[in-house]
């Protein structure tokens, strides 16, 4: 198994998938996005130092400036189309979300054939879809396919399993209500969304879908792997501490080995072709590593890609880092394959 004491760090973040069609990755990153590090290391990073995220006013704060960051430096494309949702499964659960349509992409609602179901992140406790709509309005447009965005409530409001339940809840009424096929829709999801996207992977009554994305996942709820990484390089916008924190708020009181928080990639069934990618720059680097081993060792196929010099979900911030535009491509032509491959399969 790979680990962070036998492997060197610096040696994995130039690794390519073996997908011979990839780009190779840059040596590192550019100036804008070496830039941006350092002026996160200076702002965001002591921000979230001082902000107490298990105060009312400071978790407020943390959400406005979430929220006008990802405003700021990764607007929702023009000519984007927004459908909100507010309904219920037939065992009677509320699924709340969107559906996005990129520009070009036709309203369908629920009646699409193929669709993305996208799970945001942000610690369980920050963000929506609408802080979310950049990464999925790209999605659609770059795929032609519509995203469906699950809205699930967010601590501290609502605990553990909350999100989780609301992640399944969601997935249930895009196979069932939907009658979108499983096997037509590729799951996708952002830091804490990577981890809920798993989780619900793992759930032995869950059929699978054609593929999964992952995009700066967290894996190790405990903060272990990512205090490894910080060691050796600090995250520019958050220390691994304050991050632990945040993540408490969702699910405090529980223990931490927990089947549903200690998620058992390595010992659990096999998950669909996966995509993870992560800035090299963040200390979640170190989960994304663990995670694609886990999936290997499970059995499964899972391209990693740690983009050198990149901060924590550079995709949703094109402004800073002009690494996100081919960083997406690069996701987009994974989904495109994924549905392709299983669409033939489907057919002989």
């Amino acid at each position: 198994m790979l680990t962070l004491t036998n492997v060197n760090i610096g040696d994995v973040l130039r690794n390519v998938p073996n997908d011979e069609q990839a780009s190779p990755l840059p040596e590192r990153g550019s100036l804008r996005s070496r830039s941006a590090v350092v002026i996160s290391s200076l702002t965001l990073r002591q921000i979230s130092s001082v902000l107490p995220a298990d105060r009312a006013w400071g978790l407020w704060t943390s959400r406005q400036i979430v929220a006008r960051i990802m405003d700021a430096f990764g607007p929702s494309l023009a000519g984007t189309d927004v459908v909100h949702v507010d309904t219920r499964t037939s065992a009677g659960h509320r699924v709340v979300g969107e559906w996005v349509y990129g520009k070009g992409v036709a309203l369908q609602g629920e009646h699409t054939a193929r669709a993305i179901y996208f799970v945001h992140g942000s610690g369980y406790a920050l963000c929506s879809p609408r802080t979310h709509r950049r990464l999925t309005s790209w999605l659609s447009q770059l795929t032609g396919i519509p995203v469906f965005s699950i809205d699930y409530r967010l601590a501290p409001r609502h605990r553990f399993p909350t999100a989780a339940d609301d992640v399944r809840h969601g997935w249930q009424w895009l196979t069932d209500q939907c009658g979108i096929p499983a096997e037509q829709i590729v799951v996708a999801g952002d830091s804490a969304g990577g981890h809920l996207a798993v989780d619900l992977m793992l759930q032995p009554d869950v059929r699978h879908p054609a593929g999964l994305v992952l995009l700066s996942p967290l894996v190790d709820l405990t903060f272990g792997l990512a205090r490894s990484r910080e060691q050796m390089s600090p995250d520019p916008a958050i220390r691994s501490r304050d991050a632990a924190r945040l993540v408490e708020l969702y699910c405090a009181g529980i223990e931490p080995d927990h089947p549903r928080l200690a998620l058992d990639v390595a010992g659990g069934r096999p998950l669909p072709a996966t995509l993870i990618h992560a800035g090299g720059a963040e200390m979640l680097a170190a989960d994304a590593i663990t995670l694609a081993d886990d999936l290997a060792s499970a059995g499964g196929r899972c391209d990693l890609r740690i983009w050198p010099g990149q901060v924590h979900v550079f995709h949703a911030l094109p402004r800073l880092t002009p690494e996100a535009a081919p960083a997406m491509r690069e996701i987009a032509v994974f989904v495109t394959d994924a549905l392709r491959t299983n669409s033939i399969g489907q057919v002989s």
